[in-house]
Order: structure tokens, then sequence, then C-alpha cells
């Protein structure tokens, strides 16, 4: 049975690596190792298809060592345990041993911590691959033994290239030049899905020029790049939240849909733009959270996809609101205080006396009922006794905001005139 057609136009040397020229370029970290004589253990973190994998084995065979394989869904604790007696094995100035483990953020911690007596001891060399966040998913101790290094999604010149590999090594694609942009449109930037969409094209014996229609008979369409519990569930969120922050609807609308493509929940969007309603506008525009809770209603009465329009409708009404974090710092600032001040109880002014001893203590000595003076405001103490009153709110000049300031500063006079 013939190999897959990636496997079969798999890179032999470094400079067949396309798209990773931070790398392997002449200045690349990779070029300094290998030119240094002296193996590190590595994780390679990228996305699908950006040369994980042959990047191990050239990195293996650059030093003369034995390239071996763990798999963190197949192998286990028994596998690597054999490894290692082999490489033990072998002389002490003979072949060394790399071991690539992919997907190595599925291993436990446990698992995890069984490489590290041989990384100190130097019985093995270790190539990890992982699309995930190593910060995440691997333990600081394992970390502190390696050098993380990050590749690019490949883009749309490293595609061509291995587009034109195909075509040099096995034969000419029957494809005019806008069906060929649309085949790495459909890539995504992984370059083994590009090799997996050309063996699907070649199976379909048309004589023909292959048009963007035809491939779309042929080819289906990508599952979106998404994780719902990964790196891309949460660089995406981020995303969305930064752009509504950065007053960039268009922005905002590109990474709330990127969600919805992925298989996000929406209500799970929904939940994130009200908290964006508080945390980024607030004051500014009042009417921002009530309109981003009628938006997740909305969803919820009318479900997908027409629920999706109200929520793309806040969207763009959060990102074109007025900007204020006031609330967000003097809600931060005023928990910081109150757990500092846990102690301290209310003014006695301030307390109700609805018991005679309490009335002896003096609750509610000399309190004034706002509302019986001529202003509606009394300008008493709130604070604790022992505690100077503190400015916790101090809003922008932006927006409703502009308002409250008009407020505050009509009461500190009311308050200086008493």
């Amino acid at each position: 049975m013939m190999p897959p057609l990636a496997e079969r136009l798999r890179p032999q040397t470094f400079d067949e690596i396309v798209g990773q020229e931070h790398l392997l370029g002449k200045n690349g970290l990779i070029t300094h190792i290998v030119q240094s004589g002296n193996p590190l253990s590595i994780i390679l973190w990228g996305p699908p298809g950006s040369g994980k994998t042959s990047i191990a084995k050239l990195y293996a065979k650059a030093f003369s060592m034995k390239f071996e394989v763990l798999s963190a869904v197949f192998s286990g604790v028994a596998d690597l345990r054999r490894i290692v007696k082999e490489a033990e094995e072998r002389p002490l100035f003979g072949r060394g041993t790399v071991l690539f483990v992919d997907e190595i953020h599925r291993f436990n911690k446990a698992q995890q911590d069984g490489f590290l007596p041989f990384l100190e001891k130097g019985t093995l060399t270790l190539v990890g691959a992982t699309v995930e966040n190593p910060s995440f998913y691997l333990n600081n101790a394992l970390l502190s033994r390696v050098r993380v290094l990050t590749l690019n999604t490949l883009d749309e010149k490293a595609l061509n290239l291995l587009m034109n590999r195909y075509e040099e090594r096995i034969e000419k694609l029957n494809l005019d030049q806008e069906s060929r942009a649309y085949l790495i449109q459909l890539a995504q930037g992984d370059g083994r899905y590009l090799f997996n969409l050309i063996e699907n094209i070649q199976t379909y014996k048309e004589q023909k020029v292959l048009t963007i229609e035809n491939l779309k008979l042929i080819l289906q369409k990508r599952s979106a790049l998404y994780d719902r519990q990964g790196d891309q569930h949460y660089n995406i969120i981020s995303a969305l939240h930064k752009s509504v922050r950065g007053s960039d609807p268009d922005a905002a609308l590109y990474w709330f849909a990127r969600m919805l493509e992925g298989g996000e929940e929406p209500l799970f969007i929904a939940r994130r733009l009200i908290r964006m309603a508080s945390e980024d506008i607030g004051q500014a525009d009042p009417q921002a959270l009530p309109l981003a809770i009628a938006a997740s209603d909305a969803y919820q009465m009318l479900g997908s996809p027409e629920g999706e329009l109200a929520l793309a409708q806040v969207v763009i009404y959060l990102a074109l609101a007025p900007k204020s974090n006031a609330t967000y710092a003097a809600y931060n600032k005023a928990r910081a205080r109150a757990a500092e001040t846990t102690n301290l109880d209310p003014p006695a002014i301030i307390l109700n006396a609805p018991t005679k001893l309490m009335k002896n203590l003096g609750y509610g000595k000399g309190y004034e009922y706002d509302h019986d003076t001529l202003e509606g405001f009394s300008g008493q103490n709130y604070f604790p006794d022992n505690m100077k009153p503190e400015k916790f709110y101090e809003p922008v000049n932006r927006g409703f905001e502009r308002e409250m300031l008009k407020r505050i500063e009509y009461f500190r006079k009311l308050r200086e005139q008493r």
C-alpha cells in the first residue's frame, strides 16, 4: 500500500522545510543548535501541518542520533522504559537517542516527570511536539530542561512551494490560477492538509482544467481550526474582547464569526459580551449592559442561527460605544481596601437601632434622612469611623460618564458647604 502523499513528499533536508526560516535560516535557532554540535532537548510548538515531525526527524539526522517515537495517545510508561533501556545499552560514545514525543501535552504531570531523570543524565534528547501552549500543559520541571521553539502557520508563499514540489516530483496539477488559490485557501496554513487535498483531486480523473466550482464538488470544506477547550478558545475570545475594547467593529465581528464557525457555544460568547459591557464600557454608556443581556435573552428565545444576529448586533454596539473601565477599576480598588479593613464596623450614625440597648449605644444618633433635606443630600460620612473617606470611582470624560463627573462635582461642593 502506497504511503500518503504527505509522507512521500516529506522533507529530506532542513532546506526543504518551508515557512520556518526563523528556526532554520542562516541565523535560525535550530541552525545554531546544530552548528554547535550539542543537541538540546526542545519542544516544537506550532499548528497542525507546520513541519514539527519533519523537523524532529531531521534534527536527529543532523546529529547522527537514533530516532525513537512515542505518541502521547498510544504510548505509556512501558514504552518509555524500553526506549531508555535500549539507549543505555548503546556504547557511551556511540549514537545517542532523540526521543520524539508527539502531542506531548497529552501526557499528565506524572508521565512528564518520567522524562526528567533521563534528561538529567543525558540518556535521551527529548523533542516534543504540541499544538497547545506549553506554558499551560507542560510542568515547570520539564520546561526548565527544554527549549521551546515556536513554529509558524504556513503562509501562502510556503503552501505554493509545497504545491510546486508536488508538481516537480510527481505530476502537473490540472488547475487554473483561481482554483490553485482556492486550494491554498482551503488548506488554511496546514501543509499536510494541502497534500491531502491534492490527493483527493488526483482521484478525480477528468481531463479538463478544474475550476473552483469543480473543487467545491470534489472537496469538502475543512472544519474550522478551533478547539473549544484549548488555546484557540482562549486566544480568539481574547481577540474578540480586545477588538471590542479597541472600538473596531469589523475586527470584533470577524473574531465573533470565527468562534461560531469553530462551533463555540453562542451563550459562552453572550456571557463574555455582558462582561465587556461592564468592564470596558460601564457608566460611559449605561445602556450597554441591558442591551448585552437582551441579546443573550434573544438568543435563548430564538436559538441558532436566528439568535446569532442579536449577538452580532450587540458586538457592533459594544465596539462603537464610548469606553471606560472606571467602574471596573473602582470595584477592584474598593474590593482590595475592603479586604484590608474587614475589622471596621459601619459608623454608628447609619446603624439602625431597633432595640433600646442599641439606642443607648448611640446607634442611629444624629442620622439625617436625606430626603428631608433641601437638596435631598445630607453630606454625612458613610465610611467607618476609623477610616478616612477614599475615592475609588474616577469617571472618564467620555460618553455618559461626563454626566457622572458633573454629579460628583455637584455633591462634592455640597459637602464642602456643610
